[in-house]
């Protein structure tokens, strides 16, 4: 199988992470530039890869596969604002499962996701399209993850959780069994969720409480 070029939009530490994936998987894909909306980073190397230009060069490179790498606690809207700006076809976007991660037959991951290494999905379900879980994440039985959706680092959630549109879970935290994070809505790093998350809160602690609404942009 020849691999398919690949784009990374973001040109900080998301698309590097990335980067370091997609090159364990060379039968699978080829990076081939990245593309960063700040001119002062045109024509920068990222780990060998060149910044080629600005995110509107995928449109220039239409037989690539486009990854956007932006994730960011203090814009947790921030992939997905980029993606919708893009509107590009689902068929553009690759779907990128690092070969140390555990994902189970019968799940589906949405266009656009990554699961860096050490990642575990427990069982059968669905990831949403452009989420990314950071290295090892814990998704178990019957959760509902959604669009956008950003896991950092060692993010865990027990059964039956449900992550709204663009929810962004910090490093090290954990969500009990059955509980809702609404969409836009930011969990800090090492916080312990047992009640519902309002939609666009932040929330921090242990046990996590409500710390200010977020910009979310």
């Amino acid at each position: 199988m020849t691999p398919r070029p690949l784009l990374l939009v973001g040109g900080g530490g998301l698309a590097r992470e990335v980067l370091a994936a997609v090159r364990l998987l060379p039968g699978e894909w080829k990076p081939v530039g990245a593309l960063d909306d700040d001119p002062a980073r045109h024509g920068a190397d990222l780990d060998g890869l060149p910044v080629l230009g600005g995110s509107e060069v995928v449109h220039e490179m239409p037989d690539a596969a486009v990854l956007v790498c932006i994730a960011s606690a203090r814009r947790p809207l921030g992939r997905m604002n980029v993606v919708r700006r893009l509107a590009l076809p689902e068929d553009r976007y690759a779907t990128v499962v690092h070969p140390a991660a555990s994902v189970p037959e019968g799940a589906a991951l949405g266009p656009g996701t990554v699961l860096l290494a050490g990642t575990v999905v427990t069982t059968p379900l669905r990831l949403g399209a452009h989420v990314v879980a950071m290295p090892h994440v814990l998704v178990t039985h019957d959760d509902e993850v959604g669009d956008g959706v950003t896991f950092a680092g060692r993010a865990a959630l027990g059964g039956a959780v449900r992550v709204g549109e663009s929810a962004y879970l910090g490093q090290g935290s954990c969500v009990r069994e059955g509980v809702t994070i609404g969409a836009g809505a930011v969990v800090g790093m090492g916080s312990v969720v047992l009640t519902d998350v309002p939609a666009g809160e932040v929330w921090v602690g242990n046990p996590a409480r409500r710390l200010r609404e977020g910009n979310g942009s």
